[in-house]
């Protein structure tokens, strides 16, 4: 890949996560550079989605820490981790499906707007020329994610693999360095994997956004990834360049199968 790999910009370290007596994540240690693609990979239940909880602040680690661009943040609630610029994607569409896709993804530039409410309830100019500069840059999003001819589309109408660039294009009207996509091609046809594979690696490549990502199709994690982390059982297993993991044995005999 030409992209140019920059400093850790992600650093996760020694982090264990329990809920009850059931251990999640034991010791969990792994970094992020600037620009790169990082895939999370593992078998059901292997911790994945509780690491990506755990940096975008819905849980809370028991033990180790994690920085951004220096600053730890292991405390600190999920707007306020967003704020410092960190977007992220969830497995479970959380979309307003009653709203229309511009709508939706205007949603994303929430944490953006500078005008007060009562600005906004009478239109004030300030607000009124504001507002038009956050549907300006929604709307060159919608062109990036070719969605133009759905942009006033009730979001429930439209078929899954549009509903989930929908998500992707709200993540990134925050303006983000770093997306986490939890499982972003769940339940997608070829043709909507290739899809939203491209619109990754030109998010990627077009704004320098650092992405993070679950997925459990392993042609798409090994073609698109910089690097990829191995869990299994809370634990990591794996870690490394994707020719790397692929054949690592503990990966094979845990995860990839002896037909990868």
């Amino acid at each position: 890949m030409s992209r140019p790999i920059g400093d850790v910009i992600l650093d996760v370290s020694h982090i264990s996560l329990s809920f009850g007596g059931v251990k999640a994540l034991t010791d969990i240690s792994f970094d992020v550079r600037k620009h790169e693609i990082r895939s999370i990979i593992g078998p059901n239940g292997a911790g994945k989605s509780s690491l990506l909880n755990c940096i975008n602040g819905i849980y809370a680690p028991q033990q180790g820490s994690i920085l951004f661009r220096g600053q730890e943040f292991t405390r600190r609630s999920s707007r306020q981790i967003a704020a410092m610029g960190i977007a992220r994607t969830f497995q479970n569409l959380a979309l307003f499906k009653g709203m229309s896709v511009i709508d939706n993804i205007m949603t994303g530039r929430n944490l953006k707007v500078r005008s007060n409410l009562f600005q906004q309830a009478v239109w004030l100019g300030p607000a009124s020329r504001e507002e038009v500069r956050h549907r300006r840059f929604v709307e060159e999003i919608i062109d990036f994610l070719e969605i133009q001819s759905y942009r006033k589309t009730p979001v429930g109408q439209l078929p899954y693999g549009l509903q989930k660039r929908v998500d992707l294009g709200r993540a990134l009207a925050m303006e983000p360095q770093m997306v986490l996509l939890d499982e972003p091609m769940a339940g997608m046809s070829i043709e909507e994997k290739h899809d939203m594979s491209r619109f990754i690696l030109d998010v990627n490549d077009e704004f320098g956004t650092t992405m993070v990502l679950i997925e459990h199709d392993m042609s798409i994690v090994m073609d698109i990834s910089d690097r990829v982390v191995v869990l299994d059982y809370g634990k990591k297993i794996g870690d490394g360049a994707p020719a790397e993991v692929r054949s690592n044995q503990e990966v094979i005999d845990a995860y990839l199968g002896s037909s990868q």
